[in-house]
């Protein structure tokens, strides 16, 4: 899967692992965003850092995770071209691929919803 592949929807990415308990906490709080914007003009797309495959294909599905749900498979590069130097990391990426926030704010401030719901077309 490319980005090229969600042109034309917004796209609201989650850099994550299954270890890092900071990203586990926001897990519920971007269920709840799923959900609320269901059959808009959103992706919600988590993409695993792990090194472990199997240990995140355990995860997703013992937490049922929704989205579009990426493993880097061990390939760092995404990371390094987003300057990725910690997680969870949320960007915001509008309808043609281009970044509108970088740095998007978790799932669990509402500074999130706010955003999201002010995109024009969603």
């Amino acid at each position: 899967m490319s980005l090229s592949d969600l042109k034309g929807k917004y796209v609201y990415i989650d850099v994550w692992a299954t270890w890092c308990g900071p990203c586990n906490a926001e897990i519920p709080h971007l269920k709840k965003l799923e959900e609320e914007f269901e059959g808009r003009n959103i992706y919600f797309v988590s993409i695993s850092c792990d090194d472990s495959r199997n240990a995140w294909e355990r995860f997703v599905q013992v937490k049922q995770l929704g989205g579009i749900q990426l493993h880097m498979g061990g390939d760092k590069s995404f990371m390094e071209a987003i300057r990725c130097k910690g997680i969870p990391r949320f960007m915001l990426i509008d309808q043609d691929g281009k970044f509108l926030n970088a740095n998007m704010p978790r799932p669990s401030d509402g500074k999130t919803l706010e955003i999201l719901n002010a995109l024009p077309g969603l």
